[in-house]
């Protein structure tokens, strides 16, 4: 059966195409419909007035009446779509009025017929369409449809094909989804069958990929089901091209070998300081690299102690990588010594490639080492840094501090960024590793290692774009239920730039592709870098939830209110106190204070009530993450506060209870140093912002529901 109706609908594309057609007509849209159960009303092709009274009159009731054009995309435009037709007299004017409509709009149109379709019943419109992505490939979309589609873009989108239950949650991802659950009377949707309607869909891109856009709008949807008033289909002008893929063993043996070298050759080491080639081998050597350190340089004997080769293929022994510090034009022939001397990878930090318009450079060094099995990572980047094999091979300032944060940016600056960061808040890193042009090596590659490296425990990832975002998605639901994967993605507000021939294709703007796909792989997104540097270093901090129950208890009630408001914006949930939780707590506060959630214990109390406090929300298992607000008073100065709830956290840790814990820390300058030794212990704490400490444990929460350990999905 499905070879059949794959058949069917093969035979329809070709003839299309041998048409020099990339749009199908109405008609032949149902047939595609047809072949994969795609819910559609009853219709007919007329070609003439009489045939359209005929048709109408079978279908015994007001019809719809479009023009049938392979020229005409958007019917409606063309003043080419009657709805509510009935009788003979009013098909027959109907006819005549849709034909000179359509001749008027393009004189030069094929004019096939008019379509004759039953008249569906009312309900809630929506729109069930695909495009293929230029990251993403297929991708099929949802969300409310109508004329109104592209003002409201209230649409979802989620890689195609879908399985039942991604489809059905397609349904739930729309701002507007509690109309569709029925509301102020109105009886909800058949969520099934819309969600069916969306399923097919993908199926069918998926099986064809020559087909680029699918439109079902309107879906009509009700309580009895969900029938698509128009389906339209755009085809491909050319066929996308294949990018090389490696099997996950290949790119684990590479990247071992990248990040854990016994050798490295540096080709254009130099003992000029100033030169990138002598910066080069002064971090390496003085970083500690305890590996072999081979410089290339045909113009010198000794670098920096070491015996210079004129030649990477006269370096004794097996070398695991070679960094280039050469300029571009050198870069492919020195590439085929390396191809020759079999070194798995190759560094490229010169630029003046595709960045400045030399796509005929960089694409002749990635056919020297797709020939010779060498990797690429580069060009044009700062290099990278493997702290636990102490390495450092860039030209930027070292970095030695070893912890469990993989950090990778496809930008210098931003690499920068993130280095004095790390400095500055002590963060240990596994690596940080810059990506530049991505003529090969790219973070799909880099994601498949760090899901693997023992020293990794989260990875970060600032990019400005994917070149596989397939093969990006694979390697993060294979690392996600593991360690969290957070994304920075520059050009949130840059939409896509692409031709659509259909409402899907103009809706599916880069970013909210971006956003949507990434949801779906369990990534956490970060809106900006120091988000994206803030949720890196803090989430190994902090303990798995055990459940949704979230308690903030506060020395100020100002900023409880604010915790409150960044618990609901992060998608969190305030527990719902129950009546002896309630009493225990106005146990510990003075009548003045507020129980409930926030627990308001008011600021001029002594440690002893913080203490108390913080203890019980530990205790009861019913509580599951704490936000705690501080107020800086001299009853209790900020050091006091730190160090009594570290210890607090610390006695239930080593009970074996253990929960999220952040605080904002609201007083004089006194409570940074507090935040410090807060972190230092396991406690997330922040400065001045109430938002930032709630938007890391919204974060822990967001992985935690994709890795699976905690209800409700992501």
């Amino acid at each position: 059966m499905a070879e059949d109706r794959g058949a069917r609908v093969r035979a329809l594309l070709e003839s299309v195409r041998a048409e020099g057609r990339t749009a199908l007509t109405a008609p032949e849209g149902k047939v595609l419909a047809d072949a994969y159960g795609i819910a559609v009303p009853g219709e007919e092709l007329a070609r003439d007035v009489d045939e359209a009274v005929a048709c109408a009159a079978r279908f015994g009731g007001p019809v719809v009446m479009k023009i049938v054009s392979p020229d005409i995309l958007h019917k409606t435009d063309a003043g080419g779509v009657i709805v509510g037709v009935e009788g003979a007299a009013d098909v027959r004017a109907a006819f005549c009025r849709i034909v000179d409509n359509a001749r008027a709009y393009d004189a030069a149109a094929r004019i096939e017929g008019v379509q004759i379709q039953e008249l569906l019943p009312q309900g809630q419109e929506v729109i069930v369409g695909a495009v293929t992505d230029p990251t993403f490939g297929k991708v099929v979309a949802f969300g409310l449809g109508g004329v109104l589609v592209e003002v409201l873009k209230d649409v979802t989108f989620r890689l195609a094909p879908v399985t039942a239950d991604e489809a059905l949650s397609m349904l739930d991802s729309i701002r507007a989804a509690e109309v569709l659950r029925g509301v102020r009377g109105r009886a909800g949707v058949d969520r099934w069958a819309v969600a069916e309607q969306i399923r097919r869909v993908s199926e069918l891109v998926a099986d064809f990929p020559e087909i680029a856009e699918v439109d079902l709008n309107p879906v009509i949807a009700t309580p009895e089901g969900a029938v698509a008033a128009d389906i339209r289909v755009i085809l491909a002008t050319e066929a996308p091209r294949e990018r090389r893929r490696y099997t996950r063993e290949e790119i684990l043996t590479s990247m071992r070998r990248l990040m854990q070298p016994s050798s490295v050759a540096v080709i254009g080491a130099s003992a000029e300081p100033g030169k990138i080639g002598n910066s080069v081998m002064r971090n390496l050597v003085d970083g500690g690299f305890a590996g072999e350190i081979h410089p290339v340089n045909p113009k010198a004997d000794d670098i920096l102690g070491r015996k210079a080769y004129k030649s990477v293929t006269d370096v004794p022994g097996e070398v695991d990588v070679a960094v280039f510090a050469i300029p571009a034009r050198f870069v492919a022939a020195a590439l085929e010594e390396v191809g020759r001397k079999k070194i798995p990878n190759a560094v490229l930090i010169p630029s003046g490639f595709a960045e400045t318009g030399e796509h005929a450079l960089q694409e002749e060094i990635v056919a020297v080492a797709e020939r010779h099995g060498v990797r690429l990572l580069g060009p044009n980047i700062y290099g990278y840094y493997s702290t636990w094999q102490d390495l450092c091979a860039t030209f930027c300032t070292p970095y030695d501090v070893k912890g469990g944060v993989a950090l990778t940016s496809q930008s210098g600056g931003i690499g920068m960024a993130i280095l004095g960061f790390a400095r500055t808040t002590k963060t240990g890193v596994s690596a940080i590793v810059g990506l530049g042009n991505k003529s090969d090596l790219d973070e799909d590659d880099l994601l498949t290692w760090f899901g693997e490296d023992p020293h990794t425990e989260c990875i970060a990832m600032h990019l400005e774009d994917l070149k596989d975002g397939r093969a990006f998605v694979e390697a993060a639901r294979a690392t996600v239920p593991r360690k969290p994967v957070v994304v920075l993605k520059a050009g949130r507000t840059a939409a896509g730039a692409r031709a659509a021939g259909s409402h899907t294709g103009a809706l599916a703007g880069d970013d909210a592709v971006y956003d949507d796909v990434l949801r779906q792989a369990g990534v956490i997104r970060a809106p900006g870098l120091n988000e994206m540097l803030e949720y890196a270093r803090a989430l190994p901090v902090l303990p798995v939830p055990e459940g949704d129950n979230v308690v903030i208890i506060t020395g100020a009630g100002g900023s409880g209110v604010l915790l409150s408001d960044a618990v609901t914006d992060n998608g969190l949930s305030l527990m719902a106190i129950p009546p002896d939780l309630d009493a225990a707590f106005r146990a510990f506060i003075p009548p003045f204070g507020a129980a409930g959630n926030p627990v308001d214990i008011t600021g001029g109390e002594p440690p002893s009530t913080y203490e108390a406090t913080i203890r019980l929300g530990l205790e009861d298992p019913r509580v599951h993450a704490l936000v705690l607000g501080y107020w800086h008073t001299i009853v209790t100065p900020p050091m006091v506060f730190a160090e009594l709830t570290a210890r607090v956290v610390a006695e239930f840790r080593e009970r074996g209870v253990e929960k999220p814990v952040v605080a904002s820390l609201a007083g004089d300058v006194e409570v940074e140093a507090a935040c410090q030794y807060l972190f230092e212990r396991g406690v997330v704490a922040y400065p001045y912002t109430t938002e930032k400490p709630v938007a890391v444990l919204g974060a822990k929460y967001r992985w935690a529901r994709a890795a699976g350990l905690l209800g409700g999905g992501t």
